[in-house]
């Protein structure tokens, strides 16, 4: 059950380049898995060399969250997330309109048992994730073991907007975006699974500012909210890609949480996913500004100088 109907695709000429980029994607949805990995690092390199842009966003990045690597290091690192970069965007045209059946055969699920108590309790569960490379088709996989729910940011095309709710719907058990709070409340307080990565600085008011990798960012604090209001658990979830192989990790319900306090507990879920993303750094989605806004009285760092 969706949380808005499904309304019609969008038609007209001025949707006809969308919808040709979307049969592309479509198309690359289908190709064998060995495939899509090779172009994708082909994709990787070929945005690492054109990307200036966001290359530079996330050399930033790293050097914000690494500062203990060399630059080398740390630039080996950037090359691996771009290839890493290539790779996603298969699979989540994958997760969207291909098959995961490969990916079945050899995926590898823990945790799942740490969940009987709550279900037990019939409470919901709020599955806290990052936004990794990995995160579409890893919560297709899960899919297949909890009913999740999902909650998402509208795309600013319409005509990609209905595509990939489309795509979503064929696994979640429904979809809000961000401005549905209600109804994803309610889905909580009636025991469901719902899953979101609060990690991208979404801009809202409802927002504080707690260390990420030791630095200052500012975090939402929905994860406070949702547990506050509707008695769920939060837990951690992890994921990440090995060689072609998926391993995905359910962390035991977040204790004493929600507490009194927004700020430390929007501390704690930056805390899980920093470690979500040391266990695969190079599948985060480091072209993401994340530390553009700044307290009162810094600059934004990239807006110092260009270090290319």
């Amino acid at each position: 059950m969706t949380a808005s109907p499904l309304p019609p695709p969008p038609r007209g000429p001025r949707h006809w380049p969308m919808w040709l980029a979307l049969a592309g994607m479509c198309l690359g949805a289908r190709l064998p898995w060995p495939l899509q990995r090779a172009l994708g690092r082909l994709a990787g390199a070929f945005a690492f060399a054109v990307a200036g842009d966001r290359r530079r966003a996330a050399r930033i990045n790293l050097a914000l969250c690494y500062p203990e690597k060399s630059e080398a290091e740390r630039e080996a690192l950037l090359r691996a997330s771009f290839r890493d970069l290539g790779i996603g965007l298969f699979e989540f045209a994958r997760a969207w309109w291909g098959t995961v059946t490969p990916m079945r055969r050899t995926v590898r699920i823990e945790g799942l048992e740490l969940l009987d108590a709550v279900r037990a309790q019939n409470r919901g569960v709020l599955l806290i994730s990052g936004h990794f490379m990995t995160l579409e088709l890893c919560g297709r996989l899960m899919c297949d073991h909890l009913p999740l729910a999902g909650m998402y940011r509208r795309h600013r095309s319409p005509v990609f907007e209905w595509a990939v709710k489309r795509g979503r719907l064929r696994y979640a058990s429904a979809m809000y975006t961000n401005e549905e709070i209600r109804p994803a409340m309610r889905h909580l307080k009636q025991g469901g699974f719902l899953w979101y990565a609060p990690d991208q600085d979404m801009r809202g008011k409802d927002t504080v500012f707690a260390p990420f990798f030791g630095v200052p960012a500012a975090t939402i604090t929905a994860t406070h909210q949702f547990a506050r209001l509707s008695g769920c658990a939060v837990v951690p979830f992890f994921h990440r890609r090995e060689g072609a192989d998926y391993v995905l990790r359910l962390g035991a319900p977040l204790p004493d949480f929600p507490s009194a306090d927004a700020t430390a507990d929007s501390a704690r879920v930056n805390t899980q996913i920093e470690a979500m993303v040391r266990e695969a750094p190079s599948q985060y989605l480091w072209i993401h500004r994340r530390f553009k806004r700044r307290p009162v009285g810094e600059t934004s760092p990239y807006k110092l100088g260009n270090s290319e």
